[in-house]
């Protein structure tokens, strides 16, 4: 967590420090605009929520399964429309590269093994943005919101293989953030920390294969770190 954390808070400090030394009110115009365009850069941690299975329990086989966090990156674009002064719906379409290993100690015979789970999802969430007033070339803001994943990588109509954890394409959840919003001469820089969770059960359960018969649930989890670009 400290590495996903040590550039963002760098920025957010040049950001602040530049604050003071800009006397003019830039992009003033900007905040009566009916709706705005931009892009999106942003780093994530992912992993999965697990829940074991009941076979899990009366084996003595498996002795651990858990779920290891990973870093992978997001490309995106934006869409803001103005509601009111205070509220925005945000589409934010993005592509979103992650891995969520999960790691296995057997007992029998003795041997680790560590299953990498490769996504590429396509990302579709809709928020509500709410604004607070804007502090001379600085706003702050709070996002919420539902999404949609669908998973290009899935694997869940492979044949069947011992090593295979199978996952589904598509799964739905919820994200909740915050961000600030800098506004510079001729764009806006938006540095935003957001929780991104799955609601669904992505796990493709199958009683044969040895990975995935002491699994229940999957569900996915992930945190990010964006940087939008606003015009």
């Amino acid at each position: 967590m400290f590495r996903l954390l040590r550039y963002p808070i760098g920025l957010l400090i040049l950001c602040l420090t530049y604050l003071p030394a800009s006397a003019q009110l830039n992009m003033e115009e900007h905040d009566q605009k009916p709706y705005y365009f931009g892009i999106t850069l942003a780093t994530n941690q992912s992993n999965f929520k697990l829940y074991h299975s009941d076979r899990f329990l009366s084996q003595d086989t498996v002795m651990v399964i858990e779920p290891l966090k990973t870093i992978g990156f997001n490309l995106g674009l934006l869409a803001n429309l103005r509601l009111n002064r205070r509220f925005d719906l945000r589409f934010n379409p993005q592509l979103v590269f992650a891995s969520k290993n999960l790691y296995y100690k057997e007992q029998y015979p003795s041997v680790e093994t560590e299953k990498n789970i490769e996504s590429i999802l396509l990302s579709f969430p809709l928020q509500i943005k709410f604004k607070s007033d804007r502090i001379r070339n600085m706003r702050v803001y709070t996002i919420a919101g539902m999404k949609y994943d669908y998973d290009l990588a899935s694997n869940a109509r492979a044949r069947r293989a011992e090593d295979l954890v199978k996952v589904k394409k598509g799964d739905y959840g919820y994200e909740v953030g915050a961000g600030f919003e800098f506004y510079f001469q001729s764009f806006i820089f938006a540095p935003e920390f957001k929780i991104s969770n799955g609601l669904g059960d992505v796990h493709v359960r199958d009683n044969n294969l040895r990975y995935s018969n002491n699994m229940g649930e999957l569900k996915s989890r992930m945190i990010v770190f964006s940087i939008h670009l606003e015009g």
